[in-house]
């Protein structure tokens, strides 16, 4: 069995997609989540060009540096924690949660994550957190205060405060225009 990284997969769209091209190259994804594709067998030197060039001309990229595979499982890792669960639990350390996944010491991780990326583990869980709180108050189904709890939020007043400081602007200000200001997630 073949493990593969791929960057930008960030929804269930990506993951068929990415699973469709490898299939469309007689390769049998035995499991495929977000930025990881596990295939039955090992790709070829010449199918990995060909796969590596319909990945990129779909937005993905296929990862062989291991530094770089490591920052994608953070991202997707968050990415799955904040916009894939019903409620964030944040109940246990991202930090442990992360060496638990990765089996890799928190503080390599870390440093590598902020080096690479110019932005800290943390600067990165809150811009998820707000982009999420984002999405669900265009949805308009839940209040403020729903909304800081299913995001793990002590108060609401937190959750405020940091929407404020990511984006400039209140929660209710962000509801009450017309435009999108949303960001892909594969931007954030």
């Amino acid at each position: 069995m073949e493990k593969i990284y791929v960057k930008n997969m960030v929804c269930d769209r990506c993951i068929q997609l990415v699973k469709e091209i490898f299939e469309r190259h007689h390769y049998v994804v035995q499991k495929i989540q977000l930025g990881e594709v596990s295939l039955e067998k090992a790709v070829s030197g010449k199918d990995q060009i060909l796969i590596a060039q319909a990945l990129e001309e779909e937005g993905f990229q296929w990862l062989d540096e291991h530094k770089a595979q490591i920052i994608e499982q953070v991202k997707t890792t968050i990415i799955e924690l904040i916009h894939r669960q019903e409620n964030v639990q944040l109940s246990i350390k991202l930090s442990a949660l992360l060496e638990h996944k990765l089996h890799i010491d928190y503080a390599y991780i870390s440093s590598l994550f902020s080096e690479t990326e110019s932005v800290t583990i943390e600067k990165y869980l809150i811009a998820q957190r707000i982009e999420r709180a984002k999405e669900l108050l265009a949805y308009n189904e839940l209040n403020l205060n729903q909304i800081a709890g299913k995001l793990g939020y002590s108060s609401t007043s937190h959750l405020s405060a940091q929407f404020k400081k990511v984006t400039g602007m209140t929660p209710s200000r962000f509801k009450n225009l017309s435009a999108n200001l949303r960001n892909p997630l594969d931007k954030i």
